[in-house]
């Protein structure tokens, strides 16, 4: 019973059950429309017979008299068929025709009559045939005498209960075969859904590897299966770079707050002198604004992830922005011992977030000069580069530095990851996640490439 009401719940059953309804009442809207159709054809159709046999022997009786019209009607009597035909005097002597037994009324006056009656006998297969149901026409012909015309409609009435037998079968085998292709098709669907109900109580119990099976049939529980497997490999990614982000966290504070922890009781002790203070105050500063760079940087990857930057989106000159940051970090190149090389090609223009635009350009150029290894005879150089056409903007920063292996390309882009395995030296790893991240807000990507020697990023962003 469970299992029924299980099944009765499912929408596949529901609908189904709607459109078997709409379906029988609309099969008895139309086979009862058919059935009267047909009846009043066939009403029809012996009605003009009726009217051209009536026509046919009153000429007879006008122009050969009575004994060719008793001709006539015997003849029509004699043959086979619903046809009911009488020729008498007014005083009901009958002359000749297959019936006899008339209810008075239609003896004795004229027009068209329906009634009962008795027909007498069997037919070959032993049908009880003593009962009938005529229409006729009754009337006075010229010579006086009455004559009556009409036709058994019992085989009429006959092809109506046919009909609505058929339909009767029909609508029953209609149902039969409906409910069984529903209850069917409900029990696939609930096992498909039983299925990812399965695989959701696994992944909530802690699997998270676990996956909602997809078969071959490329149908939408396929497809819906495909977009869950999807989002729940997404999830499992998320929750992965989660706890990567949160130890990585925990070990990359852990030794700043420790010095500033250190620093400040070294401060406090009663023997310290106002030097000594005062440098543990600014090693308490310094150690503070990492920290703090750290969590800008982290709140503005969120922010550019979850695709609400803190400014809007308006058009940008990022020629502009190119040559505002080649300009700023010029000095600073220059005394690392490095020249920063610019082509900006005019005026290109996108519509993005101008502030983290810059930013992404500020942080491959801090990264240019931070790895950079002055060796004899090899200067250090910086190059940005900014092209554009119709549907791209090329925002390119290369250096002749020591690159990143092309193996190690891939996961760079993750926060904290940094190839410096003893994570001593400064930084937070955040920088490259920060440019990924805003590549992907503006529907582009980073591509990490080889300069032969060096690095070369490219942000491709789409220019509308």
């Amino acid at each position: 019973m469970n299992r029924f009401a299980q099944l009765w719940r499912t929408s596949t059953v529901r609908l189904t059950a709607v459109f078997i309804v709409l379906f029988v009442i609309f099969s008895i809207l139309l086979l009862t429309f058919i059935a009267y159709q047909s009846s009043i054809q066939i009403q029809q159709q012996q009605t003009v017979a009726i009217d051209r046999e009536v026509n046919l022997l009153k000429r007879i009786d006008d122009n050969q008299g009575i004994r060719a019209v008793a001709i006539a009607v015997a003849r029509f009597a004699a043959l086979p068929g619903p046809g009911i035909y009488y020729l008498g005097s007014n005083e009901g002597l009958q002359i000749a025709g297959n019936v006899s037994n008339f209810p008075v009324n239609v003896l004795r006056d004229e027009g068209v009559f329906s009634f009962n009656y008795d027909r007498g006998g069997f037919d070959e297969d032993g049908t009880d045939t003593t009962r009938g149901f005529a229409v006729v026409r009754s009337l006075v012909l010229p010579s006086g005498l009455r004559l009556i015309v009409g036709r058994d409609v019992v085989e009429r009435r006959g092809f109506t209960v046919i009909v609505f037998q058929g339909f009767l079968l029909a609508v029953a085998g209609i149902l039969i075969f409906s409910i069984l292709a529903g209850v069917i098709t409900a029990r696939r669907v609930l096992k498909r859904i039983d299925a990812i109900n399965a695989t959701s109580a696994k992944i909530m119990s802690g699997n998270l590897s676990e996956r909602v099976p997809v078969t071959k049939r490329n149908d939408e529980f396929d497809g819906l299966a495909e977009s869950l497997n999807a989002m729940l490999d997404r999830i499992e990614a998320l929750l992965q770079g989660l706890k990567e982000v949160t130890d990585n966290v925990a070990h990359d504070l852990k030794t700043p707050l420790t010095r500033l922890r250190s620093k400040a009781e070294a401060a406090l002790r009663a023997d310290t002198s106002p030097d000594t203070q005062r440098a543990a105050l600014e090693v308490t500063l310094t150690e503070s604004d990492k920290l703090i760079r750290t969590f800008n940087a982290l709140l503005m990857i969120a922010r550019a992830e979850a695709g609400a930057p803190s400014g809007a989106f308006a058009d940008v000159d990022v020629s502009e922005v190119a040559r505002d940051v080649a300009e700023l970090y010029e000095p600073a190149a220059e005394e690392a011992g490095m020249t920063l090389e610019t082509q900006i090609a005019p005026s290109v223009h996108l519509r993005a977030n101008r502030e983290l635009i810059g930013q992404a350009l500020v942080n491959l150029v801090e990264n240019a000069l931070k790895y950079y290894e002055p060796a004899e005879g090899k200067p250090g150089r910086i190059s940005i580069a900014v092209s554009g056409d119709r549907s791209r903007v090329l925002i390119a920063v290369a250096d002749n530095g020591p690159g990143i292996a092309a193996e190690d390309r891939p996961r760079v882009t993750e926060r904290f990851v940094r190839l410096e395995k003893s994570r001593t030296e400064e930084g937070s790893g955040l920088g490259l996640s920060l440019v990924a991240a805003v590549a992907k807000l503006h529907r582009g990507e980073l591509r990490l490439e080889d300069n032969s020697p060096g690095l070369r990023a490219v942000l491709d962003l789409p220019s509308a």
